[in-house]
Formats: structure tokens, sequence, C-alpha cells
């Protein structure tokens, strides 16, 4: 196994490094005051996007640095699940960066399901303007009413009546559905099957949120705080009807199609992890440095070397097993990686929540406020460690499949 990057690799990643440095760097910290000074609670229908993002996002676009993550050349930059991880944790080091690339979730997952499998019809009207940065998308899969962590438990519903799909079901924990750019769900529900298999029973379907039937009932903060102007819904679907052609491949390929969504995606969020704990331990040293307590420099008060250590080991162990997740997706598939993508889905997150719990103790009252990203960092760390599947479920299937080695089939 080879990690060092490609000549490729290593350019984009200094260029998304540099654009950050000279044009992110300068206004994030007035960006969010600003968004926090004109907040709305959760209100998602006052909700607006600062005229910069788009003012950015012109910039990156402008200088080739777009759609990172897509493999496809004439889509985006073309490069493969490693070369881009190190591009991946250069954007993880801010919370309004993966935006400005066209690199955020759940766009980037919602453009690969598009991507790999949508029609041309499919790919024309909605592909195509979110590739181009112009609407946002959506994601329905987690319900309030059932234990999501075992996805076959869905039960909201998507049946065909002639020409037709009607979506009936709640969802939950839907981010970016209170974005007012969010033009396009992708609806995973249960489409019951005879001959489908326990796996065979479900479908995506492609939902534009005009649709009559789609209703959002409120936005759901996380430790208090709705992530205005993305935001994580709860929308009800009541007899939404669209056309037959609006399903993703067919009925019965939900799973199948999540298989291929989730392997690379996963590795998109770790290694943002990765660079987001970067930041968070280069901000604590920085700190703990420049402040004194008991006529020392904190850095040398209460074991706090012994943890810059521990940090140190830590994250460069989750971005080498990260990066042997992406080879492995890259040469092998992503079935053959799989015990590597759980792995990586349980490790990336915890260390950064573990690191940026030891940098917010080394800036005290700062550290839990909003004047350093910190606390966003460990909303997001915390909520990683429950969306795409909880830490137990990964821990699950990582055992299962080295078992089996052992001829242990359940």
């Amino acid at each position: 196994m080879d990690f060092k990057p490609s000549e490729r690799a290593r350019s984009t990643a200094e260029r998304v490094r540099a654009f950050i440095k000279t044009h992110i760097e300068p206004v994030e910290a007035q960006h969010w005051q600003e968004i926090l000074g004109q907040r709305h609670g959760g209100d998602w229908t006052q909700w607006t996007i600062p005229p910069r993002v788009e003012e950015l996002k012109a910039k990156a676009r402008a200088e080739g640095l777009w759609n990172l993550f897509m493999p496809d050349p004439a889509l985006g930059a073309g490069l493969s699940v490693l070369e881009y991880a190190f591009s991946a944790e250069e954007t993880g080091r801010s919370m309004m960066a993966p935006e400005i690339f066209n690199c955020n979730a759940p766009d980037t997952g919602n453009m690969e399901v598009l991507w790999k499998y949508g029609s041309p019809e499919q790919k024309e009207r909605w592909l195509k303007p979110l590739l181009a940065g112009e609407i946002r998308s959506v994601f329905f899969m987690t319900e309030p009413d059932v234990a999501s962590s075992d996805a076959t438990n869905m039960a909201a519903t998507a049946v065909v009546e002639g020409d037709q799909i009607v979506l009936n079901g709640k969802k939950w924990w839907s981010s970016g559905v209170g974005d007012p750019r969010c033009k396009i769900g992708i609806f995973m529900a249960l489409t019951p099957s005879a001959d489908g298999g326990r796996h065979g029973q479900h479908s995506m379907v492609l939902v534009p949120m005009d649709t009559p039937g789609v209703e959002i009932k409120r936005m759901l903060p996380v430790f208090g705080e709705y992530d205005e102007p993305h935001g994580h819904g709860e929308v009800h679907f009541t007899n939404v009807r669209v056309p037959v052609a609006n399903f993703i491949v067919g009925p019965g390929k939900g799973f199948e199609i999540a298989q291929g969504r989730l392997g690379p995606g996963r590795i998109h969020h770790c290694m943002r992890c990765i660079g987001a704990a970067e930041q968070a331990l280069e901000l604590g040293i920085k700190r703990a440095i420049d402040r004194t307590a008991f006529k020392k420099q904190l850095i040398n008060l209460g074991g706090n070397r012994e943890r810059i250590a521990e940090a140190r080991v830590a994250i460069d162990q989750a971005r080498l097993l990260t990066l042997q997740a992406a080879w492995k997706i890259d040469t092998l598939g992503v079935m053959s990686a799989l015990t590597d993508v759980s792995a990586i889905k349980v490790v990336a997150p915890t260390v950064l929540q573990n690191v940026v719990d030891f940098a917010i103790q080394l800036h005290g009252g700062m550290g839990v406020s909003h004047d350093t990203p910190l606390t966003a960092f460990f909303n997001q760390a915390r909520a990683l460690r429950l969306a795409d599947g909880p830490d137990e479920v990964h821990k699950g299937m990582i055992a299962r499949l080295e078992l089996m080695k052992y001829g242990v089939m359940k």
C-alpha cells in the first residue's frame, strides 16, 4: 500500500490550503458572527445565505477548485478517493470551506448517486445544477418512529400506483433541508417485494421539495444549535406523488445504491474530522503556550504535554487508517473495504471529539463560546458518532466480518 499523495493530489491540496488561508480564513469568523447576529432560531423560512458564500464559490470555481470529490474529470477534479482525501482534510479545518468548493454533504453523496445510478433525464434535471452549485439537496433516510440504526426498520413507503410512486412517512435529521436553495431530495423508503429478500425491499426516489404533500415540520437543534442556514429537519410525506421515472435505478435497489454512496462519503467525513482535529490541536497548543497560570505556561501544567502527545498519535493513526480505507476503495472496491470503512467511521469522529474536548479545556471559558470553532467541531464530532450508523453498528460489522474468517456466519 502506498499512501504517498500523487503530484496531482499534493498540488490540489496545496491550492485548497492556500485558497482557505487567503480567502476564507480572513472572513470566516465574521461570517459566522453575522449569522449568529441575525438568528431566526428554528424558523427556517427566514433563513438567508450571506452574499459572500456565492462570491467565494465563484472564486473557487474560477481557480478550478470545484467538485474536488468527483472522480469523473468531465464533471469535477478527476481525483481518486485517495487523492481527494488530502484536500478533504484541508477543508475540514474550516466549517465554511466544504461548501465553497461544492464539496459539502449531503450534496456530495447525492451527486455521486446521480452520477453512478441516475438516468440521463435525472442527470440533466438535478445533477447538472448540483454540480454547478446552483441548488442544494437533502437525503431522507432516518425516521423518528423506528430505530434507524437498523435501516431495514424503515417504515416510510414508496408504493407504485400506475405510472406514479406514492410516498408516505416521516423523516428527520434530514440535513440541509432548511437551506433556501434546497430543491431536491432523495427519499429512501420501503417498496414491498415478495421476491426481493431482506435488502431488496427498499428504494431511492427523487422528490422535488415543492411536490404537494412534502411538509417541513421543524428544524432540530444539535446541542441547542440549529446550524443555520443549513439545518436538520423533520419532514412529513403525505400521499406525495411523483412519476415512476423518479426511481433511481428502479424499485428495490435502495440498499445496493446505498453501498456505493456511503463508502466514499465516509472517507470524506473522516478526513474532514482529521482536518478539524488538527485545527483544534493547533488552537489548543497556541492557547497553552500563550497563557500563564500559577507562574507557568499552561503547556507545562496538569499533564498537558502528555495529552498533546496522545492527541498527535491518535490523529496520525486515524489518518493512516482512513487513507488505507480510501486506497482499498480505489484498488479493490467498496465491498472489499467494509471493515476499513466501518473502522474509520468509529475512529475518526471519536478522535476529533477527544482532541476538541482537550482543546476546549485548554481554552477555559472561551472554549465553550462562539469565539473559537471548537464548539462547532465538537457538535460535528458527536453527531457523526450517530450519523450514517452509530458506533455500535459499525463495531458489530467489524466483528461479524472478522468472525467470518473463522467460519462464524452469524
